[in-house]
């Protein structure tokens, strides 16, 4: 099985990630999210705060191990990895922007018996720091999206 072509990548990834606008290759994968990788609005994602290296902090989502692809130069590997799980009970962003890519790391971590009541759930807690809108808007991509591939 060959990596993600770049279209499948942009639908693999969520707004905040450098994949929806690079290639893999030229942007690193960093294990998890941190302080040290925020979001870059004016570049439209995430970046290593001290080299400034566009940075995907959901190595599940684009289908490689977490490297120093772009800064390190090392190597992608020939075939997508084993998709890592995603952290159970991700904390809910401060940031709008990051509001989706919350709700995938809930759906993908939840089985398929209790997707329901792990979206009833992300949209209630969601609900107590964001506009409906926007909660709206990410679990509409969410569904649309993310959950579609499941079938």
């Amino acid at each position: 099985m060959p990596l993600p072509s770049e279209d499948e990548l942009r639908d693999a990834t969520c707004v905040a990630c450098p994949g929806q606008s690079l290639p893999l290759g030229a942007f690193d994968v960093a294990e998890r999210p941190g302080p040290g990788i925020p979001y870059d609005a004016a570049l439209g994602y995430r970046v290593h705060a001290a080299t400034g290296t566009p940075t995907c902090v959901h190595p599940y989502r684009v289908g490689v191990p977490p490297a120093r692809y772009a800064s390190a130069g090392t190597p992608l590997p020939r075939r997508p990895a084993p998709a890592p799980p995603p952290p159970a009970d991700p904390p809910l962003p401060a940031d709008p922007t990051l509001l989706e890519a919350w709700v995938i790391a809930v759906a993908c971590g939840s089985q398929p018996a209790t997707l329901g009541a792990a979206l009833r759930r992300a949209e209630a807690l969601a609900l107590t720091r964001f506009p409906p809108r926007d909660v709206v808007a990410a679990l509409r991509r969410v569904l649309t999206v993310e959950l579609a591939r499941r079938r």
